[in-house]
């Protein structure tokens, strides 16, 4: 048996009834709204509450806003570039080892402690991740943002032409 074969029992389904078509027969004239009244007449509008105040209109509206200009980086710590092995940490061993996509931004966060001395590319670093990379004797080299997340600044900008 497959999908297509599949059949609803014989009766369990009806055809719907047709009315409105004229007084000759059943489901004439009024079409079985009874007389007058609001449920005779055209169809309510979805959400009427009789002349309440709709629910919708009552609730309150979102407040604040969302920043347009915000920065979103994949959050790195210490103790996954200790586990990587690798001295030399740069965007492509990031993405090799599955710690970001291609064009993520990373920030390298402070959580763990580094051992050997580590030379780190990243976009971003917090100052406890900063401190201890060097510490260990290592370098933190930051990386510019691409130019779809910030766009260069340049002074002719404003210039009348």
């Amino acid at each position: 048996m497959k999908l297509h074969d599949l059949k609803s029992p014989e009766g369990s389904t009806h055809r719907k009834k047709i009315v409105g078509r004229g007084i000759g027969g059943k489901g004439g004239k009024t079409a079985g709204r009874g007389t007058k009244g609001q449920k005779a007449r055209r169809q309510i509008p979805a959400g009427f509450e009789g002349g309440q105040l709709p629910l919708l209109q009552r609730i309150p509206k979102l407040k604040g806003f969302t920043n347009p200009f915000r920065v979103e980086y994949t959050p790195v710590n210490l103790d996954a570039l200790v586990a990587l092995g690798v001295s030399d940490v740069t965007l492509d061993v990031f993405v090799e080892r599955g710690l970001a996509r291609k064009k993520d931004l990373v920030k390298v966060l402070g959580r763990g402690s580094v051992g050997a001395a580590l030379n780190v590319s990243a976009h971003a670093f917090s100052a406890s991740a900063k401190a201890a990379i060097e510490a260990a004797g290592g370098t933190t080299t930051v990386l510019d943002l691409p130019f779809s997340v910030r766009p260069p600044a340049s002074g002719n900008q404003h210039q009348n032409r």
